[in-house]
């Protein structure tokens, strides 16, 4: 059911600008006009009701409307109604649609966490993610944004070229991402969900730029 839902959406999509992209995996933003990878963008529907509705994990049926994964493009395409110029209809965005997409966002990384604890493809703890980074076995290499410098500092200076390193999170967020009472540093091996947990946090961090939210480092 999910692959035939996802080749509806696929096509869906495939003529949102009335053009041919020169890639399958590109999508024009309906604010800047860009042409971007989906990874960097948010995808959009509308709902039975005429309601904008984030779909970030691109399953939603019908056709999709694209916007640069920035505060910048959500908050622009609000109060330019670029949603029902693109739609060709009078439809309804939140006012505050950037913070909720934010939040979306926020969660998505704090739910491919748990499920990279869940199977097995995550360490937790300063010692066991050291261990791990000095054995070669990590992709991603996690800390928590308000951790302190200097642990965050020693991890990443083992980390080698292959190694996303992030800081989505806060320690409390991250404690509750992996069920742990504390949690400050963890670390993802080579997985499908290591990659989808690099994705979700690039967009989550280019989410939080703008005035209202400041950056946290990456």
């Amino acid at each position: 059911m999910l692959l035939a839902t996802t080749a509806m959406v696929e096509d869906a999509d495939a003529g949102t600008d009335g053009e041919a992209l020169a890639s399958p995996t590109l999508r024009r933003c309906i604010v800047t006009r860009q042409a971007l990878e989906k990874p960097a963008m948010i995808r959009f529907v509308i709902d039975p009701e005429g309601r904008v509705t984030p779909d970030l994990k691109e399953r939603l049926p019908g056709r999709g409307l694209w916007v640069t994964a920035t505060r910048e493009a959500l908050d622009q395409a609000v109060a330019k109604h670029a949603f029902s110029k693109a739609a060709k209809q009078s439809v309804r965005a939140a006012p505050d649609l950037a913070d909720r997409v934010t939040e979306l966002a926020r969660r998505e990384v704090a739910e491919l966490l748990g499920l990279a604890r869940k199977s097995g493809q995550l360490v937790a703890g300063f010692e066991k993610v050291e261990l791990a980074l000095r054995a070669g076995k990590v992709r991603v290499l996690v800390a928590a944004s308000d951790g302190a410098d200097d642990g965050r500092g020693k991890l990443a200076r083992l980390a080698g070229s292959g190694v996303e390193i992030c800081a989505p999170l806060t320690a409390a967020e991250l404690a509750q991402a992996l069920g742990r009472e504390h949690a400050v540093h963890a670390a993802i091996k080579a997985s499908g969900i290591a990659e989808k947990t690099i994705i979700a946090s690039r967009r989550y961090a280019a989410l939080q730029q703008g005035p209202q939210t400041g950056a946290r480092a990456v």
